[in-house]
């Protein structure tokens, strides 16, 4: 039997390699209708677990009850509200299909009376008025959403049928389960593969990314919430006709990081138009109270968890949303802040290997 050369060896290594490389890609072939339940499953499972562990001690220990109790919680805070507002839009999607059609056709009324009543602003803003009433805003809007009935139904068919919906729910919160009730085998394996790919830097990276998944879930889940009820509030208060479809679409906006101002802010116009002053300024109020907890409270969630540069987590949701869909919200900023760690720490290591001294200009 010929002796191991090195050479034979790093042959071997290099061969192994590319086999279980290939085994992987065949095996999420395999998975990949699984797939989307199995990331949210993730997401939830690792934004919960801190939550699953004070519920553990709480219960007496139990597992199987902390396990069940945050399932209900994750089926009440992450899945239900879009599940909630996903039923609203695709139950009345003719209506959106043909309400988008109205607001292309729509025409810019007369002024009001009252407009050039106002002091200080009256002249200026019945001007303001006249120039968007000669600037042809519907041909403008017609430009830009040539069809935009064509979009809803394209968004309708991207989430999909009721019952294609309830399956992917359902699944998300068996493998959470799952997931959960064996959390410290899991995180180990996660750890333990990190470290064998990189060593320490792998396992940081591997609770790196725990962390980023957790504070960006939080930070998107619990603001769209708080928005959306603030807004929900305003809508309701002022009357607002479709409140509830607008209160979906707003939630579901939030979490496409589009912000609560998409609807909002429609309405807010709508108000000025068609109905009497005071609600008008009572909905802008809170829509401003809504643009101002969207750039507030979501920034302070994420960061919170996850020390690194906002703008990388926002281009990451961006990025994540348009290149894998919704779960994309997370994947991208796990991405995109292991990559920018790594790059930081590999900088750092060559920089304290090689000091440079710098010369006096």
């Amino acid at each position: 039997m010929p002796p191991h050369t090195p050479s034979s060896q790093q042959a071997r290594a290099v061969l192994a390699a590319m086999m279980a490389g290939v085994m992987v890609v065949f095996s999420l072939w395999v998975i990949r209708p699984f797939l989307p339940a199995a990331i949210w499953a993730v997401t939830i499972g690792v934004t919960t677990w801190p939550l699953l562990l004070r519920l553990q001690k709480i219960l007496w220990g139990s597992r199987g009850l902390a396990v069940t109790v945050t399932t209900i919680f994750a089926l009440l805070v992450f899945v239900l509200p879009f599940w909630l507002a996903t039923t609203v839009v695709m139950t009345h999607s003719g209506e959106l299909v043909n309400f988008s059609q109205n607001v292309i056709n729509f025409r810019i009324p007369a002024e009001p009376q009252w407009l050039a009543n106002l002091p200080l602003i009256g002249h200026r803003t019945t001007a303001l008025w006249h120039k968007i009433e000669n600037a042809r805003l519907p041909q403008l809007l017609d430009s830009m959403l040539p069809d935009a009935g064509q979009i809803i139904r394209w968004a309708l068919s991207y989430l999909g049928g009721f019952s294609i919906l309830a399956l992917q729910f359902l699944l998300t919160l068996i493998i959470m389960a799952v997931i959960q009730t064996k959390g410290e085998a899991a995180a180990q394996l996660m750890t333990d593969f990190g470290q064998a790919l990189a060593g320490k830097r792998g396992k940081d990276m591997v609770f790196l990314a725990g962390r980023t998944i957790r504070g960006v879930a939080i930070g998107v889940t619990v603001t769209a919430l708080v928005e959306t009820a603030v807004g929900g509030i305003g809508l309701e208060i002022t009357g607002m006709p479709w409140a509830s479809v607008l209160i979906a679409i707003t939630f579901m906006a939030c979490l496409l990081q589009a912000g609560p101002g998409v609807t909002l802010i429609p309405a807010v116009l709508w108000m000025f138009f068609f109905k009497d002053l005071t609600s008008a300024i009572i909905l802008l109020v809170v829509t401003i109270l809504t643009i101002v907890i969207d750039n507030l409270l979501r920034p302070y969630l994420i960061r919170k968890q996850a020390n690194i540069p906002l703008i990388l987590i926002m281009v990451g949701v961006m990025g994540g949303l348009a290149g894998f869909g919704l779960v994309g919200i997370f994947i991208g900023p796990v991405i995109l802040s292991v990559t920018y760690t790594l790059i930081k720490s590999w900088l750092s290591e060559a920089k304290s290997d090689n000091p440079t001294t710098p010369t006096a200009p």
